[in-house]
């Protein structure tokens, strides 16, 4: 198990995969979505639904990038709602205040909840682009103001220092919470259990068990490969332009933003698919980065896993191949 946990190499590679939730996991194979939560009295809480394949722009490459990543938000920050309400211990329903109480009075409930999920998930986008795009400019633009004869080309370099660094930080600080070091045990668990699938073993806690818990497929190395793609285009684009505006600059990296994930996403397509040594050393600060963001989960969390898959393999078998 050392050598497939260095080299990630498995006899099948699926295109399911899931988010670790509040007690709970979501997966989604190439027709069904499912969200298993585990309830506070030990039953587990099952929701399914058909997923839409995806047809015109959103199959292209590089395009369809942006079509996942947006889909993956919403559908994401929906399913960590519902699994916020599901696993909470018997606390009754919490009076509706502020913006939420606005949209309840005034809009049906299916249509409110859509409206929360859809404003949950922009705030969620705009506060990492603030946080690991924007705020390492403006703090490069300050470090400028002291050193005015620094290099743009070294400007670039510490910007993209401080947000491997700020990103470093917060996801170490994420995993010294006890709630969200629990839901990176789920995450664990996701990982272990499609590992188990793609090696062809059955589906059981003693199978999953034994299985690494770092996957190449990950979210935490796509996010890892957006800053990294970011560093890059910093280099190559604002150097050669000599764009030293801090406000330009941030503005710039908005504007590029659609391109880097387009980037990211064919790029970890392509090295989570191949094997190869090249692929591997590419991904490795992903599959490094993953150390902050899985943990081993106990056989609870593994039964959820497992739950959570099976709701989503398609009938016909390598109809979800990568």
């Amino acid at each position: 198990m050392a050598k497939q946990d260095a080299n990630c190499c498995t006899p099948f590679k699926t295109t399911c995969g899931g988010q670790a939730l509040l007690e709970g996991i979501m997966m989604q194979g190439p027709g069904r979505r499912a969200i298993v939560v585990r309830k506070p009295d030990g039953e587990l809480d099952i929701t399914e639904e058909a997923v839409k394949p995806r047809s015109g722009l959103a199959k292209l490459p590089f395009l369809r990038g942006l079509f996942v990543f947006c889909g993956s938000m919403v559908h994401g920050m929906r399913a960590l709602m519902h699994s916020a309400e599901v696993s909470e211990d018997g606390a009754g329903e919490e009076e509706l205040t502020g913006i939420d109480k606005w949209i309840s009075e005034h809009f049906e409930q299916d249509k409110a909840m859509s409206i929360v999920i859809t404003l949950a998930a922009v705030i969620g986008i705009a506060f990492s682009v603030g946080l690991f795009i924007l705020l390492p400019t403006a703090l490069t633009g300050l470090i400028g103001l002291v050193w005015k004869t620094m290099p743009l080309w070294v400007r670039s370099v510490i910007e993209g220092l401080l947000k491997v660094v700020i990103f470093m930080t917060y996801l170490y600080l994420c995993s010294k919470m006890k709630e969200i070091h629990r839901v990176f045990e789920y995450h664990g668990a996701e990982h272990k259990t499609i590992y188990c699938y793609e090696n062809g073993l059955e589906l059981t806690v003693e199978n999953v068990r034994k299985q690494p818990r770092h996957h190449p497929r990950c979210g935490t190395s796509f996010l890892f490969v957006v800053i990294a793609v970011s560093i890059f285009l910093s280099i190559v684009v604002f150097t050669p332009l000599k764009i030293e505006n801090t406000f330009l600059r941030m503005a710039l990296h908005l504007l590029m933003l659609p391109v880097i994930v387009g980037v990211t996403y064919e790029f970890n397509r392509y090295v989570g698919g191949h094997d190869g040594p090249v692929s591997r050393a590419l991904r490795g600060p992903g599959m490094w980065m993953q150390n902050f963001t899985t943990f081993e989960p106990d056989d609870s969390m593994i039964q959820v896993g497992i739950e959570a898959l099976k709701r989503v393999l398609p009938e016909e078998k390598g109809a979800d191949q990568w």
